[in-house]
């Protein structure tokens, strides 16, 4: 996707969402953004030994960690949850790891409060486990700001005294609480695992609750009901775990309610930052994914779970079951699982080398599970045509992350009314979803979604090339250009699948074309390892009910999401798409195609709003047909056209199609049955075409009929019709049908035909005089004749007073005539002198048996100075390689009528071997005409001296707004002096040798407008002179693009002055444009013109322009 457009960075999601600030250019001095947690009501716990009314005590939290630390002993280990340290050591360690940090990165620690200064919240004793006579027994105490482990109840009494001492020892007025908090927990065993203690004393490990990342359930198998607790200082990039190993459930289960309980109601309390060093280290991860956009991007601490790996009964295999703490980063278009930095002594960082880390696209999210119980939650991934990759994590924010992800996901399709990921979660988190407000973005955001697609499956979005016609019926309409700068000929799977499903739900699109596309790769291709895009519904949510949609084909899946997502598409054009072709000689295909699979069955049941299908260029099986029959006769599918030319259609098919399609009688505006195989019965198909009484297009060209004096169609089927376009090309006409032609053009229903094409049918010029004399009841018919390449010169002379008495339709097409006889062709070119009702006039590429006389040249100056009705006008030639068709060397001086021409806006005359003379011509033209707007006349030999004469008349010419950049001429010229430059450097070296280089460089210099002198003749001139040369040559050309480019950019700014200095003006000027680049603003999109080399009748854009501005001065 060129990338034609600009993406937009909007933050659109809530505050309450937000972990962190983006980074931004603050002051040093600056306090960084906090995160804010939602807040969390205090749960009642009725397992916990103490409650809100029992009356708790708070500690002197000095006098308390006195009589700890005096009870200090020095020789005994302390704990087995690992390598002691004093508070003081932890102290300075954490100072040195500060200071070697980089200067830019500053410690943003909230204020901890004192271990014995919270207030209890719950207590019991952990049972280690052991020989019986050597276990002991640690205690573990959760206040309202640390959990803290003691090596005894003892110790936990002395720091706290409303815990009761062990052996009887109590606090009075907490005796029998005590005992009950004995019994309730006998069954308790612990077992930790530190990588680093945060806080540690003899006999005391405790962990700040506003460190804890997680709490949640192990699951390390029976007969242990284990909790992990883990936590991380990004300040010390301290990482650790511990983990509860508990008998009993219920035990284990009001243990885990309560530690997360409290350490959520602490971070809604207290704003936990992330460090500056934290964040830097992961946009540089992020950047280096490219996925680094600072208004969209978010990151949360979580715990990567370990997988359970059998059944274990022991503890001491409890060391094999570890979790990894690392970071969620949710990018502009992916999610990112990023290694905690590695930090050593020494202040080295982690290198982005080192970096291990995950990455997923947002839009291939598969499914999204919380539980309800613990801080667990699972991620699917799934890119197409791959198992799905779980990530098993846990975060005490987990609200906070799945919202997020949920929101990142409709923000890059905001179209989706159902996204296609399982979305499995409490209740209580469904009722937090936001809707995400809508943008005023081109296209309904189709950019934003096919880039996230794109990064999601590793494209180049630079390969994917479309354009938008808002111009056309059913419009606009997207259409898919051909793939570029990919060093291959078509879209792989994965460009067309990430198209397709951008293409998804997008209600921006009235047609989406697919013409030339090819859809092979996923022709027959099965996804087996998910069904998260199989369309179960339409838009509204109606239950599609058709038999096992998720094994069809990735293609045929697609399709039908196209077509029941969508209520604004209407048209579907997959002409040229597929290459399938039958296994013999005159056989179909056994598979279908596909799209007929897909399509008509949704049509019959009216699933989709679809009514528009072109599948011209696809060779249909009897599968497709039986698809397309059973569809067509249901008068619930209303289709205004079902377009099947060149699908290898025979006799039965064909029949086959065209009865059904009688069944659409009511709705059917189009029929296109051009390039089939199948002979047409006029008789057999009479009475199915009289059922169509909306027909507006009607494409028999190219096509066998059976022989019989017969018309193709009758009179009356014809009145019947309401025909706008009507195609007989290259198909046998025989006299009857142009009786009955004739007929119907003298009929007033035929007022509102607007292209008759009957090119190659064998067409005299009697039979065009018939059919143009049954027209001359209507002066100025707004019609479009084509009748190109007939034979015309039979019964020329009734041609030829036709045109004269003016009785041709307003555009006229007759290219690639051959004459025999000049004099024929000069007298038709004297008709079209007299002529005054055709304004378009297409004749080019005529054939004369040699170049045009004298007598021919002073008809066609006559017919360019004398005729002013002709707004456009078409006498280019042909050059091919097996074919030339030019007038001579005389069209220069027939040329020199247009400085008396008045109405002449458009003129096409390429590639008639002008050179120097017809560029002098044309410049002398140009200085003189002011009612020429647009000139085509590449392609005539001009070299650069030309192409300067013909600039330079330009500033005397302030109306022509468009002149070709002479590309082609360039580079012939160019080439033919680079063969001149290697002939020189190629010849021998004697004395035979300056005479062919001086007369090479003479012919180089006469193309920059230089001269040689005698003396320059006798020079040898030096590789590196002959290739400056050759760069002037080049530079020459710039230049003058460059001032012609000026030239006509004043003459546009003069027009559009012009036209607002005009009351009475009701539209833009009419543009005779091609998709030549112009260098101009783009005129009015209702009125362009594009030239489409691909169409082989002319240039029909020139002619639509025509005919609206006929039409806009007619009404």
């Amino acid at each position: 996707m060129p990338d034609r457009r600009r993406r937009k960075s909007l933050s659109i999601f809530r505050p309450a969402l937000a972990p962190l600030t983006p980074i931004t250019d603050e002051p040093p001095n600056t306090a960084p953004a906090t995160l804010k947690k939602r807040q969390t009501t205090p749960l009642d716990y009725p397992n916990s030994p103490v409650s809100s009314n029992a009356g708790i005590e708070r500690s002197n939290s000095k006098h308390s960690l006195d009589k700890l630390m005096s009870m200090r002993r020095g020789t005994r280990p302390s704990s087995l949850f690992g390598s002691l340290r004093s508070l003081s050591s932890l102290h300075d360690e954490n100072e040195q790891l500060i200071a070697s940090s980089p200067s830019s990165i500053k410690s943003f620690s909230p204020a901890i409060p004192d271990v014995g200064a919270g207030m209890v919240i719950h207590h019991g004793p952990l049972p280690e486990a052991g020989p019986m006579f050597r276990r002991r027994c640690p205690y573990l105490v959760l206040t309202d700001s640390h959990l803290i482990q003691f090596r005894s109840q003892d110790r936990a009494a002395d720091v706290f005294p409303s815990i009761p001492r062990s052996h009887g020892q109590s606090v009075p007025g907490l005796a029998g609480q005590a005992r009950a908090s004995t019994v309730r927990h006998s069954r308790l065993s612990s077992s930790s695992s530190f990588h680093e203690s945060q806080s540690t004393v003899d006999g005391l490990h405790s962990i700040p609750l506003l460190y804890v990342v997680a709490v949640h359930k192990l699951d390390d198998g029976e007969p242990y009901f284990s909790i992990e607790i883990a936590y991380f200082n990004d300040d010390t990039n301290h990482a650790s775990t511990m983990t509860l190993q508990i008998h009993d459930p219920r035990e284990s289960d009001a243990w885990l309610t309560v530690i997360r309980s409290t350490a959520s109601s602490a971070r809604s309390t207290t704003s936990v930052p992330f460090s500056q060093y934290l964040v830097e280290y992961t946009a540089r991860a992020l950047e280096q994914e490219q996925d680094y956009d600072p208004h969209h991007f978010h990151m949360f601490k979580v715990v990567q779970r370990a997988n359970k790996s059998g059944k274990r009964s022991s503890s001491d295999d409890l060391t094999k079951l570890t979790s990894k703490i690392c970071i969620l980063a949710v990018g502009m278009y992916k999610v990112h699982l990023v290694p905690l930095p590695k930090t050593s002594k020494t202040g080295s960082s982690t290198s982005l080398p080192d970096l291990n880390g995950t990455s997923h696209g947002i839009v291939t999210l598969a499914s999204v599970k919380v539980q309800a119980f613990d801080d667990s939650f699972q991620l699917w991934f799934r890119r197409p045509f791959q198992p799905s990759s779980a990530l098993h994590l846990a975060a005490l924010c987990v609200n906070e992350v799945v919202l997020w992800l949920r929101q990142a996901a409709e923000f890059l399709r905001p179209e989706w009314t159902e996204q296609p990921f399982a979305w499995v979660v409490p209740q209580t988190l469904n009722d937090e979803l936001l809707p995400v407000p809508a943008e005023d973005e081109e296209n309904r955001a189709f950019d934003r979604t096919l880039t996230a697609y794109c990064a999601a499956y590793g494209i180049n979005t630079s390969t994917i090339r479309y354009k938008v016609n808002c111009s056309c019926e059913d419009g606009p309409a997207f259409e898919l250009l051909p793939i570029t700068g990919a060093g291959r000929l078509k879209y792989n799977a994965m460009e067309l699948l990430a198209i397709m499903r951008a293409l998804r739900y997008n209600e921006a699109f009235g047609t989406i074309c697919l013409s030339q596309t090819s859809l092979d790769p996923l022709h027959g291709l099965c996804d087996d390892y998910g069904w998260e895009h199989t369309p179960w519904t339409t838009r509204s949510g109606e239950t599609i009910e058709i038999e096992n949609p998720q094994k069809a084909s990735v293609l045929i899946q697609e399709i039908r999401a196209l077509a029941v997502k969508s209520k604004r598409l209407r048209r579907l054009d997959f002409s040229d798409c597929l290459t399938q072709r039958p296994s013999s000689a005159g056989a179909t295909p056994v598979l279908g195609c596909g799209i007929c699979e897909a399509l008509f069955p949704l049509c019959a049941k009216q699933y989709t709003n679809v009514d528009w299908i072109i599948l011209s260029g696809i060779m249909l099986s009897d599968v497709d047909i039986d698809y397309l029959y059973a569809a067509a006769i249901s008068k619930d599918s209303h289709f205004r056209a079902i377009e099947v030319a060149n699908c290898g259609l025979a006799d039965r098919s064909f029949h086959a199609v065209i009865q059904a399609l009688s069944h659409q009688g009511q709705t059917l505006e189009c029929m296109n049955f051009s390039g089939n195989f199948a002979r047409i019965e006029p008789l057999n198909m009479r009475d199915y075409l009289n059922e169509l009484s909306y027909i507006r297009i009607v494409d028999f060209s190219n096509t066998y009929r059976t022989s019989g004096q017969e018309p193709l169609f009758e009179l009356n089927t014809l009145l019947n019709w309401k025909l706008e376009e009507l195609n007989l090309s290259r198909s046998s006409i025989n006299a009857d049908t142009i009786r009955v032609l004739a007929c119907y053009l003298k009929d007033p229903q035929s007022q509102v035909l607007r292209h008759f094409r009957m090119n190659q049918c064998g067409l005299t010029g009697g039979n065009v005089a018939d059919l143009l004399q049954a027209m001359a009841h209507m002066p100025f018919r707004y019609l479009h004749l084509y009748i190109t390449e007939n034979h015309l010169e039979q019964e020329h002379d009734r041609l030829v007073d036709a045109i004269s008495r003016s009785l041709t339709p307003l555009y006229m097409t007759m290219e690639m005539l051959e004459y025999k006889d000049e004099i024929n062709f000069r007298l038709l070119v004297q008709a079209w002198t007299r002529n005054t009702s055709t304004r378009y006039l297409n004749m080019s590429k005529v054939s004369l048996p040699y170049e045009a006389g004298h007598e021919t040249i002073a008809a066609l100056e006559s017919m360019l100075g004398d005729n002013q009705t002709l707004e456009s006008l078409n006498i280019a030639g042909e050059q091919a390689h097996l074919e030339v068709a030019n007038f001579g060397s005389g069209i220069s001086k027939a040329l020199s009528g247009l400085q008396r021409n008045k109405s002449l806006k458009l003129l096409h005359v390429e590639h008639q071997k002008l050179g120097m003379p017809g560029a002098n011509a044309l410049a002398s033209i140009l200085e003189e005409n002011d009612t020429l707007l647009y000139l085509h006349c590449a392609g005539n030999d001009f070299t650069l001296q030309a192409f300067t004469v013909m600039v330079r008349s330009l500033a005397k010419n302030t109306t022509l707004i468009y002149l070709a950049n002479m590309d082609e001429d360039r580079v012939a010229a160019i080439r033919k002096v680079d063969r001149e430059i290697d002939n020189v450097r190629e010849a021998p070296r004697s004395l035979t040798m300056p005479t062919k280089a001086t007369a090479t460089v003479s012919t180089m210099k006469r193309s920059i407008g230089l001269s040689a002198s005698p003396h320059t003749q006798r020079r040898q001139y030096t590789d590196k002179e002959l290739v400056d040369m050759m760069d002037t040559i080049s530079d020459g050309w710039e230049r003058e693009i460059a001032v012609m480019q000026s030239y006509l950019a004043r003459n546009d700014h003069l027009s559009r002055k012009r036209l607002q200095a005009t009351e009475n003006e009701q539209s833009m000027p009419l543009s005779y444009g091609s998709n030549d680049a112009t260098p101009v603003g783009e005129p009015d999109r209702q009125l362009e013109v594009m030239k489409d080399d691909n169409d082989d009748e002319g240039n029909e854009g020139a002619e639509e322009a025509l005919m609206m501005s006929q039409k806009l001065a007619l009404g």
